[in-house]
């Protein structure tokens, strides 16, 4: 479920310099968008996330999304419950980048701070005369 915050709890700014608190960084793949709406978290998380189910908040923007981390599957973690309502409510697509800061976790509830990075970066901002931008003038690796 979403929420809005008051903007004293978080800044405006859509992006901010971590904290130090653990990270991690996820390029989204088309599992985790339309049709089948699966994150899992980095192994590089695993140390830092309880083992078990528990709810997690997801801050992003001005708002707070209510979702549930499922705990271990197989070794990887997940969120589970929720993670289509974030990615649709944030129009989010497969190229998309997360940014999952960990700001609070113990074993009844996790919350992250998500910094969103669009991978849809606009073409006329994109210069025609770099190598690899185009397939007329690719990138040769001899």
């Amino acid at each position: 479920m979403m929420e809005s915050i008051g903007s004293s709890e978080i800044d405006n700014d859509e992006y901010w310099p971590l904290s130090g608190k653990p990270y991690v960084d996820i390029i989204l793949t088309k599992s985790a968008v339309k049709p089948t709406y699966s994150l899992y978290l980095p192994k590089k998380m695993n140390k830092e996330l309880p083992s078990a189910g528990v709810p997690v908040v997801l801050t992003c923007g001005q708002k707070k999304w209510n979702l549930f981390y499922g705990g271990a599957r197989s070794n990887y973690k997940f969120i589970s419950t929720g993670w289509r309502k974030f990615v649709d409510g944030n129009n989010l697509k497969e190229g998309d980048g997360l940014v999952f800061e960990l700001s609070e976790c113990s074993t009844s509830k996790i919350e992250f701070r998500v910094q969103i990075l669009r991978g849809d970066f606009p073409a006329e901002l994109i210069p025609e005369d770099v190598e690899g931008t185009n397939s007329d003038n690719p990138i040769i690796l001899g």
